[in-house]
């Protein structure tokens, strides 16, 4: 093991320990929120950092969290079975749109606004199905009786939670780091430099950029079904729309987009910040 491997085995040890050594519930809500984040800026930055700027993320977490939420609360679906379904849900969606994009060969500021539009009709038609969605209102998911919140996954104690999304932030960075070492990488970076000279080189420009975008929409999915389940009460605004799509934008370039850490980075940074403004000025 050399001194880099070292080094992060210490850290995740360092994680691992944290909450049964501090357990200030506060501080340990802040960490979960930060950690669930963090991930869904890594789903997006593996798009991005190929210049795959996507404003549709906010559609895919969305559909993670509603999806996951209608699905417990009007059939009894269990989130560890609802979860699975959002993301193939969301997966769907993201090929609906990407490839005619990919394969008409629509690319930069058209790309944009394509999923720009996502965003847009996933908020729109979260607020239109208010009967069943809550609107603009927000929805809640049902509490689980006494005895099932492991199969409703709902969970009282914050060190359960922080433990379940220090795993799910750290297969994020497995994924990242991957994907960073795969070839999908280098036919990702012909295709963002020159698409009409990688297909001459052999590379399938349609099916690598559709494996990104594939991968980033269900990891998306994933992050907005687990912030519906902690924190139990979802809004359009609050996992769904542009705004969502443009913290993710906002979060990877302050952080870095081009390194594992910096969707972290950019968690720590941008959620501070938010909960700073809120304390002081309300």
């Amino acid at each position: 093991m050399n001194s880099r491997h070292a080094a992060w085995a210490v850290g995740l040890a360092a994680l691992i320990a944290l909450p049964f050594v501090y357990r200030e519930p506060y501080h340990l809500h802040l960490l979960v929120l930060i950690l669930i984040w963090s991930f869904a800026y890594t789903s997006w930055s593996i798009m991005g950092r190929f210049g795959l700027v996507s404003l549709g993320h906010g559609g895919f977490m969305g559909v993670g969290a509603y999806v996951t939420a209608l699905l417990w609360n009007h059939l009894g679906v269990s989130p560890w079975i609802g979860i699975p379904v959002s993301m193939v849900a969301a997966g769907l969606l993201a090929l609906v749109v990407a490839y005619p994009c990919f394969r008409f060969r629509i690319t930069g500021h058209y790309f944009v606004l394509v999923t720009l539009a996502l965003s847009g009709i996933v908020l729109q038609v979260i607020t239109a199905t208010r009967d069943y969605t809550g609107g603009s209102l927000g929805y809640t998911p049902n509490r689980a009786p006494s005895g099932k919140g492991f199969w409703a996954l709902q969970f009282d104690d914050k060190i359960t939670w922080y433990l379940i999304a220090l795993g799910v932030w750290v297969a994020g960075l497995v994924i990242w780091r991957l994907i960073d070492r795969s070839m999908s990488r280098y036919a990702m970076e012909a295709i963002s430099e020159d698409e009409d000279a990688a297909a001459a080189a052999g590379v399938n420009v349609t099916a690598e950029k559709l494996k990104i975008t594939l991968i980033s929409a269900l990891m998306t999915a994933l992050a907005g079904a687990l912030y519906c389940q902690y924190q139990m009460f979802i809004s359009p605004d609050t996992v769904s729309g542009i705004s969502v799509s443009l913290q993710m934008v906002f979060a990877v370039v302050v952080g870095g987009i081009y390194v594992a850490l910096g969707p972290t980075v950019g968690a720590v940074i941008t959620l501070l910040l938010a909960e700073s403004l809120r304390i002081f000025f309300g």
